[in-house]
């Protein structure tokens, strides 16, 4: 068995984090406590950990002294111990030097145990290093890197007359057809003509590849490459339920989503209202703060949304320019731009939904956030792995990369990874190498 020792930073992130050790020991230094308790008054979802933590802790103690060491289910024990006995309250160091000294002396007092500290704080896995100690980040389990993830898209090789006749009926069985997951795109190749090509998606409930549906009458909105063919054909279709956008600044992730919203809701009427939200950072942020109304405060937040409404209503036939995108909203019903600060405990049926910026959010706040989709609701997540600002979460942690890997497969969801630039020449540039 080895000794895990947990930063602060693990169980603010997971709360549950303390049975993912299996058959080992779980050591939370009693200076992670005292920084918990900072954190349990907060609204946001970081408060809600921290007390969530303090109440499974409390739950443990009745079957015993935590400072004894108590069993866990998974076969494994947990302590809560301090470094200095002396001074139990450690006045006077940090709680990164005292997590240090409790592996250090755990690691003398039993040398033969292996002594692991496990935080999502770079600095503090650096210092660990340099003492001579084991040091892990908090995955739960994951090991890949984040280019490894899930792309929800493939190229398969055909021949020509496989490609003839999927172009003509619409569908095709196609050998290692198989191994593919629901709702994956793929692209046909003659490898005799490499001109030759079709766009498909694999249908799961008929078993064969199906071509994408037709696209027309969105303008001023128009897919630009291959990518975002596949995201267009998972936005408008009625049968998926979820699609995650993922990819770099000015692949279009965020315009292309709220384009075929406002397609859905105002000229096919399929949904009665499109809802647009993105996390304001951290995740339940008091607004209080900025002044103003509700309306003024969350502008600044919400800039990004009202300048891709601005692009795709007021270029349209018949629109004019004298509006702004926040003003367009404030004066139809039908469209919304909400903060998810207070989401929880809502029930969305019957709504074209979208979470932009979801890669910083949490997977326990990605949870909340799809657990809230009613009846009828589509609901789109997107964002790039590579701009986080959220310091507990990473590339792997959180929440579009939970969402993309639990729900692979899933007949009623769908993923696009776009990886090419339309923003512009330069933004692709900046992207690509800065």
């Amino acid at each position: 068995m080895q000794n895990f020792i947990l930063d602060t930073n693990v169980l603010l992130h997971d709360p549950t984090a303390i049975y993912h050790f299996k058959e080992n020991h779980v050591v939370i230094p009693l200076k992670v406590l005292e920084e918990i308790d900072q954190f349990k008054r907060e609204l946001s979802e970081r408060g809600r950990n921290a007390r969530t933590i303090s109440r499974s802790l409390d739950e443990l103690r009745k079957q015993g002294r935590l400072s004894d060491g108590v069993a866990l289910e998974s076969g494994g024990t947990i302590r809560v111990i301090f470094a200095d006995k002396n001074n139990p309250f450690s006045v006077g160091l940090s709680a990164d030097d005292l997590i240090l000294t409790l592996a250090m002396d755990l690691q003398k007092a039993q040398p033969d145990t292996r002594c692991v500290v496990v935080s999502k704080d770079i600095n503090l896995r650096l210092k660990a290093d340099a003492l001579g100690l084991e040091a892990e980040d908090y995955e739960n389990g994951k090991t890949r890197e984040a280019d490894e993830l899930y792309t929800g898209q493939t190229v398969m090789d055909a021949d020509s007359e496989a490609i003839g006749f999927f172009a003509r009926e619409g569908h095709a069985v196609i050998p290692g057809m198989e191994a593919l997951y629901a709702n994956q795109y793929v692209t046909l190749r003659n490898p005799d003509d490499l001109k030759q090509t079709m766009l498909a998606r694999y249908d799961a409930e008929t078993h064969r590849l199906v071509k994408l549906l037709t696209i027309s009458d969105i303008s001023p909105i128009a897919p630009r490459n291959r990518e975002q063919r596949f995201a267009m054909d998972a936005l408008l279709n009625d049968k998926i339920k979820l699609v995650t956008l993922s990819g770099k600044a000015g692949t279009g992730k965020t315009l292309l989503a709220i384009a075929a919203g406002y397609h859905q809701v105002m000229e096919t009427k399929y949904y009665k209202r499109l809802l647009v939200s993105r996390p304001i950072f951290p995740m339940g942020r008091d607004l209080g703060y900025l002044p103003g109304t509700i309306e003024e405060k969350l502008d600044p937040w919400m800039q990004p949304i009202h300048d891709a409404l601005s692009l795709i209503v007021h270029t349209r036939p018949g629109m004019t320019l004298n509006k702004k995108g926040a003003d367009f909203l404030a004066s139809n019903p039908l469209i919304d731009v909400e903060p998810l600060t207070y989401i929880r405990g809502r029930s969305i049926p019957n709504q074209f939904m979208i979470v932009d910026e979801s890669q910083n959010l949490t997977p326990l706040e990605v949870k909340t956030v799809i657990t809230r989709v009613g009846h009828d609701t589509k609901i789109v997540l997107t964002g790039d792995l590579y701009q986080i600002d959220n310091p507990y979460v990473d590339s792997l942690s959180n929440g579009l990369s939970a969402v993309v890997e639990k729900f692979r497969g899933e007949p009623l969801a769908a993923h696009i990874l776009l990886t090419e630039g339309v923003r512009s020449e330069l933004a692709e540039k900046a992207a690509n190498l800065l």
